[in-house]
């Protein structure tokens, strides 16, 4: 997956979609943890039984960042999506 650009001043909202991956499993979220990476910081999250949504600040200029984003389902099911962060000052 390519990196998005993100300036280390921005804090912006990130969602990730899990409904194609949950809907034939008739399976739905019940609880979201983010983890980043060291220079990332997830100010706020929220979900619906299908998306998990992170605000995220931070970064050092001219490095690579992420959050992971990582859920539980109602039927047991663990997982993770990653969005990779290009951190560039615009």
């Amino acid at each position: 997956m390519a990196a998005i650009k993100k300036d280390p001043d921005a804090t912006l909202d990130y969602t990730v979609d899990w409904s194609d991956w949950l809907a034939p499993l008739a399976d739905v979220i019940v609880s979201v943890e983010w983890v980043p990476s060291a220079g990332i910081t997830v100010e706020s999250f929220s979900n619906t039984s299908a998306t998990a949504t992170a605000f995220v600040s931070g970064g050092v200029v001219d490095a690579d960042e992420f959050v992971t984003c990582r859920i539980t389902t109602a039927g047991g099911r663990i997982d993770d999506r990653t969005i990779n962060f290009s951190i560039t000052q615009r």
